[in-house]
């Protein structure tokens, strides 16, 4: 029997999903076509531009369909050259974002996990604080900056109350736009943008139960991007090309499912069951990392390190026994190397490359987990026995 740990690197179809996208492939008209097949796929872009923006707290016209997350962060990138400057990010972003950037931002993420190790201030407001007050005089040039509101390898979440957000500036002399990464935070807990709002958000179908294929760009800002694909002036001319009308229909009954289980609360039995896999975990294996523990994190991510056991030797183990985790982001799968975030965090090189990611779904059992911890932890033995 195969047990599916995975859900940060991808999350299975959702039945609403699934039936919206069977739906829409009946419908045979351009959404750009003025006549009514025309007018009947509009509709569906439309309805699900509507379902995208409830669950991320904007208004529809707010939302920008891509093919990606990737291609929304790179949307977003674009934006710099409008401000002539420069694009910063913390060392923990995903490379959809941190490979525009022109240098990453040091890290200011403790090797305890925690998000704000000095002084009490919080990460935001520490970044807040060196985009607008210390880069007042020395570095105007800065026009763009980007983080995760929640981490896809650890989970940990930043912010005031772990919303994520780093309000843009256009104070004093140093106007700076923030781009938010929520793909992970999307559909797992609520986005509240009345207290701090970013420049731009970007989402991906798939990682709350949407098809592969499809993302958006959230635009909070006043203005129009500037678009990085030209041609037919699709998006109210704001990124062309034919729209994905069944991978659109298919995210927007997805965002509106996964809003739901949000408002339920049915996350948190999820991180229930996370908690229930740690514990069982620490009980037994006690010199086990359980990075950003002690931070608010997402409800089904544990990142587990094991000194000494290497993360990929661990996931080939874990598939083997019938369970599939990860050692990282999805996106570096195949590339044996330690993780440049863990890295950032302040673990060493050893303990990052011997780490592993377990991130649950809403159809994840308490079966499930006690299962893998019995079988990650007969592994672990067999392991500690060979290095005694």
């Amino acid at each position: 029997m195969r047990t599916y740990l995975d859900h940060n690197a991808t999350t299975p179809l959702r039945a609403e999903a699934r039936a919206a996208m069977v739906e829409a492939m009946d419908v045979v008209g351009n959404p750009s076509s003025v006549h009514a097949e025309g007018r009947k796929a509009k509709m569906l872009v439309e309805k699900a531009r509507v379902q995208v923006a409830a669950l991320v707290g904007c208004l529809p016209t707010q939302v920008i369909f891509t093919s990606s997350a990737t291609e929304a962060a790179a949307l977003a990138a674009a934006q710099k050259a409008q401000h002539g400057g420069v694009f910063l990010a913390l060392p923990t972003e995903h490379d959809c974002l941190g490979v525009w950037t022109d240098h990453p931002m040091a890290s200011l993420i403790g090797q305890d996990g925690n998000i704000c190790p000095e002084g009490g201030e919080s990460f935001v407001n520490q970044i807040s604080s060196l985009a607008g007050r210390e880069w007042r005089d020395d570095r105007t040039d800065v026009a763009l900056i980007a983080m995760s509101g929640a981490n896809s390898e650890t989970g940990v979440m930043t912010g005031v109350n772990g919303n994520g957000f780093v309000s843009a500036s256009r104070a004093g002399t140093v106007p700076y736009s923030v781009v938010c990464d929520i793909t992970q935070m999307a559909g797992k807990v609520a986005i509240d943008l009345t207290e701090q709002r970013p420049s731009y958000m970007i989402l991906s179908a798939h990682k709350l139960g949407g098809p592969k294929g499809v993302g958006a760009f959230i635009n909070l800002t006043r203005d129009d991007p500037e678009p990085i694909l030209r041609g037919g002036g699709q998006e109210q001319n704001r990124r062309s090309g034919t729209e994905n009308i069944t991978g659109i229909a298919g995210f927007g009954a997805a965002a509106a499912a996964a809003g739901q289980d949000v408002a339920t609360g049915r996350w948190q039995e999820v991180a229930e069951l996370r908690n229930i896999l740690e514990n069982t975990l620490a009980a037994s294996a006690k010199k086990t990392i359980f990075v950003g523990n002690e931070a608010t994190r997402l409800p089904n991510t544990t990142c587990i390190v094991a000194e000494g056991w290497k993360g990929e030797t661990q996931v080939m183990q874990m598939d083997l026994a019938g369970f599939a985790v990860s050692a990282g982001s999805a996106c570096s799968s195949g590339k044996v190397k330690a993780s440049k975030v863990l890295q950032a965090m302040g673990y060493t090189e050893a303990q990052a490359s011997c780490a592993i990611r377990v991130s649950l779904g809403l159809e994840t059992t308490k079966d499930d987990v006690l299962r893998f911890a019995d079988a990650w932890l007969a592994k672990y033995e067999k392991h500690e026995k060979r290095a005694a």
